[in-house]
């Protein structure tokens, strides 16, 4: 029935015509859709984690609170954030957080967004100073204490200023990071905390591979995911490697470009060279054998053919002989990766 949770809980939209409005609902909450034009940009794959975040947060601004996504890098918190704006049409503004944040220059952001009623997303915002939070917490509870009150205009920070009640202000953070400040009481009742778990990297892998357009995207999204798990275990431990959820995404839109551009390749070959390309960069000498030998084991018999690079190379095999340097393919190769 139309009063179901499992109806319920679920983002809907709504042409309400008594009102002439465009209205978004999820559980008891309801938002005017805001008509900012972001551009024909990806979205997120939905998961059933973005799905009880995205409630989380609605529900958070539906009783004038802030949100807050807390978790371990590359679980899409921040990018959830940005999707649900995208999905109520508000306009996203993404503040990386650092120690020399100070009050005022926080202060400006909080009085702008206020009037303006766009969302902020504060990046890592316990990397402020503790003496910075709870100077933050009240300029916050000002703003949210007037849209609970409906005010059109506020005092903040002395000044009388506008309001735009659609505002929102959304804070995330990453317990794991050394050097980071515990947020003040008073500023924790501000937000609704939202706990973001490792993601189901196999689905969102599949349903990418779909949307690049290949056919067997369950197989070889399996095949993804084995990869970096064992290369996450196998491979040495450098600051630089990078084996989460962002990684397999900047693999995945390489791989879909790459298949634009040779729709003949079998898609195994192309997933390949994708893999190979992306990872390759970035490993150092030791790694490379090991993580060749694990694309091996995934992809027996699979042999990507040596690409050439057109006028990138060509520039480069010329700028040698310029330079009396010899055109050796592992110097070519490596130019081309940087």
């Amino acid at each position: 029935s139309e009063k179901d949770f499992e109806w319920r809980r679920h983002l809907r939209f709504y042409w309400e015509k008594d009102e002439d409005e465009f209205i978004i609902r999820q559980t008891n909450s309801a938002f005017a859709y805001g008509y900012e034009y972001l551009g024909n940009t990806g979205r997120l794959v939905v998961t059933p984690l973005t799905e009880r975040c995205y409630l989380t947060l609605t529900t958070a601004l539906y009783l004038k609170r802030g949100g807050s996504p807390q978790g371990p890098a590359g679980t899409g918190k921040t990018e959830t954030v940005k999707d649900l704006g995208k999905a109520l049409g508000k306009y996203v503004l993404v503040f990386n957080c650092s120690e020399s944040l100070d009050y005022r220059s926080l202060g400006r952001s909080f009085s702008g967004l206020a009037q303006t009623g766009a969302w902020s997303c504060f990046d890592e915002f316990n990397r402020i100073e503790a003496e910075v939070l709870s100077v933050v917490a009240q300029q916050i509870s000002t703003i949210l204490a007037a849209i609970a009150d409906d005010r059109k205009r506020f005092v903040f920070d002395g000044s009388e200023i506008r309001l735009n009640p659609t505002c929102g202000i959304f804070i995330t953070m990453n317990p794991e990071y050394a050097g980071r400040s515990e947020l003040p009481d008073n500023l924790k009742s501000l937000f609704r905390p939202m706990a973001m778990m490792v993601p189901d990297s196999a689905q969102i892998a599949e349903i990418m591979l779909y949307s690049e357009g290949f056919s067997n995207a369950k197989f070889l999204s399996k095949k993804i995911v084995t990869l970096y798990d064992l290369a996450t275990q196998q491979l040495s431990k450098q600051d630089h490697y990078d084996f989460t959820l962002r990684a397999i995404k900047s693999v995945l839109v390489t791989a879909g470009a790459l298949k634009r551009n040779d729709s003949e390749m079998p898609e195994e070959l192309v997933l390949l060279r994708a893999l190979r390309d992306t990872n390759l960069p970035k490993f150092v000498a030791d790694d490379i054998q090991l993580f060749m030998g694990i694309l091996q084991d995934l992809f027996p018999g699979a042999d990507p053919p040596e690409v050439f690079y057109g006028a990138l190379q060509v520039a480069i095999e010329e700028e040698l002989a310029e330079a009396q340097l010899q055109p050796h393919p592992e110097l070519i190769k490596k130019a081309i990766q940087l």
